[in-house]
């Protein structure tokens, strides 16, 4: 069966259509990994967005459930060049195809994806619509994609509810961490885990006094989706954290979020970071590392209050700003995943600075 994907510039790719068979709009973004397509799949930070993949050839080593970063696929649909229909890997569970259908994600096969990604690159990422409707009418479509928005996505991801985590058995001392649960990634708690840290994960819209009244001996802002400027709430319970004096860990959405509560600013980004393969580097030492990102927003370097935060990392490629250190405090965050899954584990040795921290305030 044809499926059409439309872009808000008018521009239309036919391809053959893979997944589940339904219309959807949202924004069109591009992952350059060449591993990693379940865990793009589940990762609650593409709530509301349809992704690209870059690598010409996707679904090779199909499904393993044990790799999901959520407990489901959270894209609005899936693009690629060609999709494997015959898996082969000793872990596979499931093929690529079926997992879609499954789990009702429309996708698109068969298309120039590099064509759409210059296109993205050089216009800036667009909304779009995907459809099998060989009929549609062209105007009516465009008028709909442009309304579209991706909004009030953190409430769609987030969790319902507390969950504790144990820390892994052959902990010798555990620390009591509170995970705020944004849109998180599941790696994000098990590199937790495995470090002595009993993990209580709380839903995004939890009160700080219910969390600090649980006496974590740190605090985790994790990923998540979406515009940070839109969640006035939650902002206001960061700064509340994060003037308790507990030591802090914030990651992606969550950098952006302790940098708007205390006084930044963030920006749309003209297409975003997404992929396994962006160099950043540590100013302090002049190392630089190779991370997974994934996030469509940055906060401002000339926005952040020198007398609160200095810039810790930058990304080498454009200079935007990668990680903050906030000065006086025991606080810290990065706008790439040193949890990685899929992706280089370079940016590991964060979570060990993070148990530090947990240990010296202890």
């Amino acid at each position: 069966m044809k499926a059409f994907l439309i872009l808000e510039d008018g521009n239309i790719f036919t391809g053959e259509h893979i997944g589940s068979q339904k219309e959807i709009i949202s924004e069109i973004v591009f992952n350059t990994g060449m591993t990693g397509y379940l865990e793009v799949l589940t990762d609650p930070s593409y709530a509301g967005q349809s992704v690209v993949m870059t690598y010409p050839l996707i679904g090779n080593y199909g499904i393993c459930k044990d790799d999901m970063e959520s407990k489901k696929p959270w894209v609005d649909a899936f693009i690629v060049r060609e999709l494997s229909r015959m898996p082969s890997n000793f872990r596979n569970e499931e093929s690529i195809q079926s997992f879609l259908e499954r789990n009702n994600i429309p996708g698109i096969a068969g298309i120039d994806t590099r064509a759409l990604v210059k296109l993205l690159r050089s216009k800036g990422t667009m909304n779009g619509m995907l459809t099998t409707n060989e009929n549609f009418n062209k105007e009516e479509v465009l008028s709909k994609i442009h309304q579209y928005k991706v909004a009030e996505v953190i409430k769609k991801t987030t969790g319902k509810q507390k969950i504790v985590i144990p820390a892994a058995k052959e902990s010798q001392k555990v620390y009591k961490v509170a995970l705020m649960d944004y849109g998180m990634k599941l790696n994000i708690a098990r590199s937790l885990a495995k470090r002595g840290c009993e993990v209580t994960i709380y839903p995004a819209f939890t009160a700080s006094e219910e969390v600090l009244m649980d006496k974590p001996d740190g605090i985790m802002l994790s990923n998540g989706p979406g515009d940070p400027k839109e969640c006035k709430e939650v902002i206001a319970e960061v700064k509340k954290l994060y003037d308790s004096d507990v030591p802090i860990f914030a990651i992606c959405l969550g950098h952006q979020l302790l940098a708007l509560a205390n006084g930044g600013d963030t920006e749309k980004m003209k297409y975003g970071h997404r992929g396994a393969n962006h160099p950043v580097k540590d100013l302090k030492s002049g190392r630089v590392y190779i991370s997974t990102q994934n996030h469509g927003y940055m906060v401002k370097e000339d926005s952040i209050p020198k007398e609160r935060a200095k810039v810790s990392f930058i990304n080498v490629n454009d200079k935007t700003v990668e990680g903050l250190r906030y000065l006086d405090k025991k606080v810290f965050s990065v706008q790439f995943h040193p949890e990685a899954c899929a992706g280089p584990m370079d940016s590991e040795f964060l979570f060990d600075e993070f148990i530090n921290m947990m240990e010296v305030q202890g």
